[in-house]
């Protein structure tokens, strides 16, 4: 997703707040390795043989445990979300194929989007995978205004995404773009790259001489959604696919649209701490492989996400 310092783009234009991850109820999935019937190990059975083709890539950690933890913020459809209790959606099938190159079983935990990295940065996740926009903010552990908070994550790159702007379906107030906002109210969740964008384009506003934007900022994207869709807002920002994806499915379409083009296209990325570089490392080789063999784009496809792909894994590419 595209946050203060922690961003969806935080892919769903979804940068680095510290907050605790809110675990109560948290949702699992596993993206199950491939496995062979003989001379092959399971993963996590502490045996050698895995038949994945990057098993060995990775650290013996994980090769013993055979289990690589997610942490994720499961509001983003189509890039993740919940369905009948499990999550879904780009990434969690993602890590499905990444599993299958790797040999281990992705498993996934919804919690708070700004309190991501600090979890990652703690332990309590191996990875974070939530379109989490890759920018240099987050690369170095900066908060808006260029303080240190921490050391910051590296990012593995596997997708590419905007800022859009979404209305009520009609569009009753004319909005084309974000720069129409000024003066109006905009909804939109906290702690992501498109609250930021909103920020720009409010000081853009001001210094024009015009209304700054009432940016309305909430916990989560579905507040966010629901203050659009009930006036209070004449407009939401989310990542591009994720507005599209709200666009066709809420209420069979019937809700909202999404007005001009994408902005700001910036990578989405696999947040790893940065002492775990050989995990990283074998995270890259595995997004290549996916694209090789055509499970990436065949993931994309699926969800209406095409867009979006890249041909080629990069390691900190945000800027």
């Amino acid at each position: 997703m595209t946050a203060s310092t922690l961003c969806r783009s935080t892919a769903k234009s979804r940068i680095a707040a510290v907050c605790a991850v809110a675990v109560a109820g948290t949702l699992l999935l596993t993206a199950c390795g491939d496995q062979t019937e003989s001379g092959s190990k399971k993963a996590g059975d502490g045996t050698s043989g895995n038949s994945a083709p990057l098993f060995d890539k990775l650290p013996e950690k994980y090769q013993k445990s055979g289990v690589i933890k997610v942490g994720t913020n499961a509001e983003y459809a189509p890039m993740e979300s919940v369905e009948n209790g499990t999550i879904v959606g780009v990434d969690p099938d993602l890590a499905a194929a990444l599993g299958k190159q790797l040999g281990v079983k992705f498993e996934f935990t919804s919690g708070s989007f700004d309190g991501l990295i600090t979890a990652l940065n703690t332990g309590r996740h191996d990875i974070a995978m939530s379109s989490i926009t890759d920018n240099k903010q987050r690369q170095e552990g900066l908060d808006d205004s260029g303080k240190k908070l921490g050391k910051g994550v590296d990012f593995v790159d596997y997708f590419l995404a905007g800022t859009a702007v979404y209305t009520k379906k009609g569009n009753p107030e004319g909005i084309k773009s974000i720069e129409d906002l000024c003066g109006k109210g905009a909804a939109v969740q906290r702690g992501t790259t498109y609250e930021k964008a909103l920020q720009k384009q409010s000081k853009a506003c001001t210094d024009g001489g015009k209304k700054a934007v009432d940016i309305q900022s909430f916990e989560n994207d579905t507040e966010a959604q629901t203050r659009v869709k009930s006036g209070g807002a004449v407009a939401g920002v989310n990542d591009y696919p994720v507005a599209l994806d709200l666009a066709r499915k809420a209420n069979g379409g019937k809700d909202f649209e999404v007005v001009g083009e994408q902005v700001d296209a910036g990578p989405f990325g696999i947040a790893v701490n940065k002492d775990n570089t050989e995990l990283r490392d074998a995270l890259k080789e595995a997004v290549d492989a996916i694209i090789a063999d055509g499970s990436y784009q065949k993931v994309l496809d699926k969800w209406g996400a095409g867009t979006g792909a890249i041909d080629k894994a990069t390691v900190n590419g945000g800027k």
